[in-house]
Order: C-alpha cells, then structure tokens, then sequence
C-alpha cells in the first residue's frame, strides 16, 4: 500500500514536474525580457537612420543658401517688410520718416524729421544702415519724376499713411530681376520679376496737389 502510495506519489509529481517545465521547452519563445530589449534595440536603429536622413536633407537645403547667400526674393521681402515698418511708425508717431537710399554703397537707413531736424528712429534695429547682401544691387529706384541709378535717393512716410510712390528694381549676380512698386495714395505694394515701367501721362489732380501741398507743409499731416 505504501509503494502503490509512493507510485501514485511519484506519478502526481512526475505530472507536476512535466507541468512544471512544458513552458520551457518551447525554444521559438524569448522571454519577456528579451524580446523588449529586441524592440528598442531595432526601433533606436531605425529613429538614428530616420534623424541622419532628416539631417542630411536639412543640409542639402541650407549649406547652398549660406554659401550662395541670400536670393532676391527674401531681399526683396525684407525691403517691403521696412517699407510698412517705416510707414506704420510715421503713424504711430505722426511724424514723417525718410528712407535714404544709397544706390552705389547698397545701404538704406531711416530718419524721422522733427520739426527742422532729423534724428535716428527710436527703433534700435535702424540704429545702423542695413545693407543689402553681397550678391545683391539696386538697379535703379525712382521716387515720383525722380530716377536714380546711382548715388542717393530718399522716400518720404506721411503721419497720414502716405508714401512717395517709389519703383525700385534689385538684381543678383545670375540677372535674377526683382521689381518692388507703391503705389502713394493706397500703399499697396506689388512686385514683379520683370521691370516696372512708371505709368506713362499720369496726372493729378489740382484738388489733390493741393491736399498734398497741404500735407507737406504739415509735419503732422492734419490737413490732409
């Protein structure tokens, strides 16, 4: 009894133990551990594969652009940007600004006349003349009957939001052509990459150089 006991004891634990190591036995199955090392492993390879890729196309685009420099386009962008920026700050400040034009040295600064004087805009970035980059020139700007294509040309900023109707044209070294127009009355800006003629028999009216006249006699732009 105690052997058929004993036997029957070991075939509990026979089945136990078989039980016990059956999970083991399968070799296709890592452990938990493992496989999560596996994972992150692969995806790490995977992200510095994707960054190194990214970074290579980000300096293909960049590389060329600082060592060409910067294109007409974003030059011509900036000069609007300060054209509103001059125009907005003659509002804001009801007083006339100047843009001054320096066609051989391709510099442009600002000035804002108070009363008799003109003095440096409170702005720090006009603090200094901007220059236009290396590979890029002025044409020529034309600023109402005025046209020059070398020495300097100034434009004038009204408290009123009016400007000298001014037509610029820059260049890059491949002839790349930008024309930049505003238009006095409205402020509307267009541009073009061929060259902008000046509209031919443009008149005024009497009633409207009178307004104007009254305007620059002004410095605060009240009569207009």
């Amino acid at each position: 009894m105690r052997q058929g006991a004993r036997g029957k004891g070991q075939g509990v634990s026979g089945t136990e133990s078989a039980g016990m190591y059956r999970p083991r036995a399968i070799p296709l199955a890592p452990s938990p551990a493992l496989r999560a090392y596996a994972n992150a492993a692969g995806f790490t390879l995977l992200e510095i594969l994707i960054v190194l890729f990214l970074l290579a196309g980000v300096l293909a685009i960049v590389i060329p652009r600082i060592v060409v420099g910067e294109d007409v386009g974003s030059t011509g962008r900036k000069l609007i940007s300060a054209l509103r920026v001059l125009q907005g700050m003659a509002a804001s400040s009801q007083k006339p600004v100047k843009l001054y034009v320096d066609l051989d040295q391709g510099t442009y600064w600002a000035m804002v006349v108070d009363g008799k004087e003109e003095k440096l805009p409170l702005d720090a970035s006009w603090a200094a003349p901007r220059s236009l980059p290396e590979a890029i020139r002025f044409i020529d700007v034309s600023v109402g009957q005025t046209k020059r294509v070398s020495g300097r040309i100034e434009l004038s900023f009204y408290p009123n939001g009016r400007i000298d109707p001014v037509i610029l044209h820059i260049t890059d070294g491949s002839n790349n052509l930008l024309g930049i127009a505003v238009e006095s009355f409205t402020g509307a800006i267009r541009t073009s990459d061929e060259r902008i003629e000046p509209p031919l028999n443009q008149r005024i009216p009497d009633r409207v150089k009178l307004l104007l006249q009254a305007t620059a006699d002004s410095p605060l732009g009240t009569k207009f």
